[in-house]
């Protein structure tokens, strides 16, 4: 299993687009589907800041995001929408609690 966080900071000017395309994201996810993705995506209250989680539970090192063309739209222009360009971090849980359950 592999866990990563990745947080950057976007120009004031293009959060809105950002949300958008994080948006048409998880519209793609919610069609697609993929088996072994746990994924989530943070607006911090600054309203720039961005903080995604994505689990990747399946046998393979490649992320099934990778599959997802509407993340490779928001991907595309990363560098330029961010005033801080995103970090990746991998992370191990220590604990967790209903995180990603909905019941």
């Amino acid at each position: 299993m592999n866990q990563v966080i990745v947080r950057y900071k976007v120009k004031p000017h293009r959060a809105a687009q950002n949300v958008e395309l994080v948006r048409a994201v998880y519209d793609e996810l919610g069609r697609m589907r993929p088996a072994g993705l746990r994924y989530a995506t943070f607006q911090l209250d600054d309203g720039v800041s961005f903080v995604h989680v994505a689990v990747n539970e399946t046998d393979s090192t490649r992320s099934p995001l990778t599959e997802v063309a509407a993340f490779a739209e928001f991907q595309r222009e990363i560098a330029d929408r961010c005033e801080e360009q995103p970090r990746v971090t991998e992370v191990r849980s220590v604990g967790a609690y209903r995180f990603f359950d909905r019941g």
